[in-house]
């Protein structure tokens, strides 16, 4: 098993939205001002709240959280390799036949169509003008 970095918690930038310092959740505009030490305190009382608040629940919930999502993708996995990869397998044997009929038919009743639709549009060009927009064919 690799080891954990215990510096960088988030290598794949999972959680980037969620950095929520005191200044992203209070600020007093211009005019509005507490005086220094209440605002000082404030912040150390909201720094210390969250850390707080965030360690007892990790500390509580943490490993059971993860024991849970472990068991979710643990699941998924098995589902995907053991059911889902089977199925899409047996999708593409059954419906092959049905893939080549379909393509020799619309190669057959539909491709003449459509390539006489792209001769037809292939004939139009567009370009730009600086002019007056040409008038409207009920106005001519």
């Amino acid at each position: 098993m690799a080891e954990i970095d215990l510096i960088n918690r988030d290598p794949q930038n999972l959680n980037n939205f969620l950095q929520v310092e005191f200044d992203d959740v209070l600020a007093e505009p211009e005019g509005t001002h507490t005086i220094d030490c209440v605002w000082r305190n404030s912040h150390k009382c909201f720094k210390c709240g969250k850390n707080l608040c965030y360690k007892i629940l990790t500390i509580i919930t943490g490993i059971f959280v993860a024991l849970y999502w472990g068991c979710v993708f643990a699941c998924v996995s098995y589902s995907i390799v053991w059911f889902v990869t089977p199925l899409m397998r047996l999708l593409h044997i059954i419906l092959h036949p049905l893939k080549k009929i379909l393509s020799i038919v619309l190669t057959t009743f539909l491709g003449p169509f459509m390539q006489t639709y792209g001769l037809i549009f292939s004939r139009i060009h567009v370009t730009q003008s600086q002019g007056e927009p040409p008038k409207p064919i009920g106005e001519l």
